[in-house]
């Protein structure tokens, strides 16, 4: 199906993930981040803005859901990753960001990070960077809800919504409900 979308310089894509797309991979994610730690109890979710903070809210929300003794908000953050990219000189500027930790901190917790679309690595690579300014992590995993490939550095999702392999020349858009009005991932461009 092809969208209207608001992308910078794009007006046509394609949409691969709808929102029920969306929110199944985000359940799923949620049960198997479950599964891999043996429960939740140490868990804290870290999204990574833009739209990886919404998403880790959701996942979150669902991680509650399968064990209710898990309180959503008890365990989400926020990371920002500005100062510790390594591209900031070839981006426009950007604001820097905030960065809100639960209060039981992350010392000896299983963080996950999550993002919405893994690409090149490197916002990750910031992201582990930022980590050990904030505390000693028992271990990092990762979440996203689009790996659409092209890696640059040694990382990998321990968590993906969907692997979607892409040219260079195209690019993905995730729209999210609370940022955007509506749920979708989008695909434009490439060699027609």
């Amino acid at each position: 199906m092809t969208s209207e979308i608001d992308g910078p310089g794009e007006t046509k894509a394609t949409e691969v993930l709808g929102s029920a797309d969306i929110s199944r991979a985000l359940t799923r994610i949620a049960h198997e981040i479950i599964e891999r730690n043996k429960g939740g109890q140490d868990v804290v979710v870290l999204g990574i803005p833009t739209r990886g903070v919404p998403l880790a809210g959701r996942i979150a929300q669902r991680l509650a859901d399968i064990e209710p003794e898990i309180e959503a908000h008890a365990i989400l953050g926020t990371l920002d990753v500005t100062m510790y990219r390594d591209d900031l000189h070839k981006q426009p500027p950007r604001a820097i960001g905030q960065t809100d930790l639960p209060a039981q901190g992350i010392d000896n917790k299983v963080v996950v990070l999550v993002d919405d679309v893994l690409f090149s690595g490197r916002t990750i690579r910031a992201a582990l960077d930022a980590l050990k300014d904030l505390g000693r992590p028992r271990s990092v995993q990762l979440a996203t809800l689009i790996d659409r490939g092209h890696r640059e550095l040694p990382i990998r999702s321990d968590f993906v919504g969907k692997n979607l392999p892409t040219s260079l020349s195209e690019r993905v858009f995730v729209r999210l409900e609370e940022i955007d009005g509506r749920d979708g991932v989008f695909i434009a461009g490439g060699d027609k």
